[in-house]
């Protein structure tokens, strides 16, 4: 195998397919990337059982073949070189990249013993790519890190005909986000609990291509992304996820509203004294609302800042990790929380304006801490 390609494209197309390598693979071919040159272009792919990711680049290619290297190496060399034309040839066992005057010789693995890599699915529908990233953003953040509750650490995705709504919970915690996309089939009703880690992989790096392909297998054990000429598989997550959605209360007689960039500045400097596993109390009165946060003897912070009330005043007392998460995913110019009662969850969704109606397409539902005067 002879190709010659752009330094640029070669260290960007290895880094992204090797992103999906597993950090201990559990055969060491499945720490190679597969590179083939065939019919003008040089394709790389990586696959871990759970994971697969390829994609295409232009070459110019003087001898077809294909190689297994050690991804994670060559990802590194890659960024290494110069900015120049990369030359890499195969002799045997080895291969070579030269680029300028730099030259390295890496032992390939055996390609016969590298699995065949799971197909993309059918198409199931289209979605705009950024939309997709910001929906993505805002819901992964309620998914669950502990990797005891696997089925917590997926990331719902619920289909309607053309809507899909993202749904995820830590159990302290739930964010729901809407996207409008373009299905194959119109009326197509499925769900599927696909890992938030690789959703925010997907979001990261095909997102900003424009429009997503999302492949569905029809025996609902696969997902498939593609854009931009790079496609990457996932097994989804198996079990049964919890009905969260009804956790969202349906009556809500108190509304505040607070502007998103004043509340979130407030919420960092309160927070700087809340001790671990302390909350933040916010005090919501007509006109203002009052955080504070530290306890007797230790340092206390407190701060008012303008908030529009509907309803009786109350005051609720929340994570504040919990809390600056979620106000960070809200691009509005406002947030409004929807309570009910202070021991109840609480309901943040994002208003254009200080007494519009709030937008439905993203809510984020918080439990409250417990006062010790409740």
């Amino acid at each position: 195998m002879k190709f010659r390609v752009e330094r640029d494209v070669l260290a960007e197309a290895v880094t992204w397919t090797a992103r999906s390598l597993s950090p201990r693979p559990p055969v060491p071919v499945l720490s190679g990337l597969l590179i083939k040159a065939e019919n003008g272009s040089v394709s790389l792919a990586s696959f871990d059982y759970e994971i697969s990711a390829r994609l295409r680049i232009p070459a110019d290619i003087s001898e077809e073949g294909s190689i297994l290297v050690s991804g994670r190496l060559l990802a590194d060399i890659c960024r290494s070189l110069p900015s120049a034309p990369v030359e890499v040839i195969t002799d045997g066992s080895k291969v070579t990249l030269m680029c300028r005057s730099s030259r390295f010789n890496l032992s390939t693995m055996p390609v016969g013993e590298y699995p065949e890599l799971p197909a993309l699915p059918d198409v199931s529908g289209v979605v705009d790519g950024e939309a997709f990233s910001q929906a993505v953003s805002q819901v992964i953040i309620a998914a669950s890190r502990d990797d005891t509750l696997p089925i917590l650490t997926g990331v719902r995705m619920e289909i309607e005909d053309n809507l899909i709504t993202f749904l995820a919970t830590d159990r302290y915690r739930l964010a729901l986000r809407e996207v409008s996309w373009k299905p194959t089939t119109p009326g197509i009703s499925t769900s599927v609990l696909v890992k938030a880690k690789t959703l925010n992989e997907v979001a990261r790096t095909l997102g900003s291509a424009g429009d997503l392909n999302i492949a569905l297998s029809d025996d609902n054990e696969l997902i498939g992304f593609e854009s931009g000429g790079r496609r990457t598989t996932s097994l989804l997550v198996d079990g049964d996820y919890p009905k969260i959605r009804s956790l969202f209360p349906e009556t809500t007689p108190i509304h505040a509203t607070v502007e998103t960039s004043s509340l979130v500045e407030a919420v960092r400097r309160v927070s700087l004294v809340a001790e671990r596993n302390t909350a933040v109390r916010m005090a919501f009165t007509e006109g203002q609302v009052t955080l504070d946060a530290g306890t007797g003897e230790d340092a206390q912070a407190s701060e008012a800042i303008e908030a529009s009330l509907i309803g009786d005043d109350i005051t609720v007392a929340f994570n504040p990790q919990y809390l600056s998460e979620g106000l960070n995913a809200f691009s509005s110019k406002y947030v409004r929380f929807s309570f009910t009662t202070p021991p109840k969850p609480a309901v943040v969704s994002a208003q254009k304006e200080l007494n519009g109606d709030d937008q439905d397409d993203y809510k984020y539902l918080l439990m409250p801490v417990r006062l010790s005067n409740h």
